[in-house]
């Protein structure tokens, strides 16, 4: 079940380890929570059949907006959370929380944000951010730099890049739907377009786009993806946390899942991995 985030009392996870114990075994669903990011949901959704099909727990999946998710795991509204992007683009929000939330490990590093452009767009026009501050290439772009969500750290910090580089350029903030929906319409006319972006995405498997360099690095350096739960859930769910803290996928098989998912369905893609890593999967539910 999705559902939109809503504050839950927390009396029951007050009323002491013995109570919460209870509760887990009586079924009570562990709920994870996710902002609408493609990685995101491909990974959660993963740990959620995982959970049910391997464990017999029941899962209940919150779908919410990234701050409200913070909040939520911080709480102890939500239990978890897979996309904990560190240490820049989330490192508001986690400065916030870090004191009341437990780490459970990196699901997968190495992951980057950037600006892209079209492999049509000559690199000799446009190689850098720098280049954008070109006249005939602001033109061109039309002096917009497509974004996405207003409360994503890719937002934040692409605003900085625009102030770094000194740019006459408008950030259009929408959402990743809407980033999406420009790179689609703009390469089937092979107009040009700068569009937000960030690894692992489906996208590069279906768009031939590249990075631009970011000599300044306002948007960043590599980044690693962690898990996040609440003060008291490796105590209350023990056999779902090891699963999580086990848990490790590689970006590139990453971006080919969540490419299967974009051709299929999630449902259909997260089966599909758990049938082609048969060995990986028995490592994270830890069975000998």
């Amino acid at each position: 079940m999705i559902r939109k985030l809503t504050r839950i009392g927390l009396a029951a996870l007050m009323a002491g380890s013995m109570a919460t114990a209870a509760l887990a075994q009586d079924g009570k669903p562990v709920k994870i929570g996710w902002a609408a990011w493609s990685d995101a949901e491909f990974v959660t959704k993963l740990a959620a059949k995982l959970i049910e099909d391997e464990l017999g727990q029941k899962v209940e999946l919150v779908q919410t907006d990234v701050a409200p998710l913070y909040q939520g795991v911080s709480r102890g509204d939500i239990d978890a959370m897979m996309m904990a992007w560190l240490p820049e683009t989330h490192a508001d929000y986690f400065k916030r929380i870090e004191d009341k939330v437990d780490t459970l490990g990196t699901i997968y590093d190495g992951a980057k944000l950037g600006w892209v452009v079209p492999d049509y767009i000559p690199e000799s026009e446009i190689s850098s951010i720098e280049d954008l501050g070109k006249a005939e290439v602001k033109e061109k772009l039309g002096g917009e730099v497509q974004g996405i969500d207003p409360g994503a750290g890719l937002t934040r910090l692409s605003e900085k890049a625009i102030t770094d580089y000194g740019l006459d350029y408008k950030l259009q903030i929408s959402s990743e739907a809407g980033m999406l929906t420009t790179v689609d319409r703009s390469m089937r006319t092979e107009k040009w377009f700068v569009a937000t972006a960030w690894s692992p995405h489906w996208m590069f498997g279906k768009y031939k786009l590249r990075y631009i360099d970011d000599p300044k690095e306002s948007l960043g350096k590599a980044e690693h993806i962690d898990i996040l739960a609440r003060k008291g859930f490796k105590d209350d769910n023990p056999k779902v946390a090891e699963l999580l803290s086990r848990m490790k996928v590689e970006i590139p098989e990453l971006e080919a899942a969540m490419f299967d998912a974009q051709e299929t369905s999630y449902e259909k893609a997260v089966e599909k991995y758990i049938s082609e890593n048969p060995d990986k999967v028995k490592e994270w539910v830890g069975a000998k």
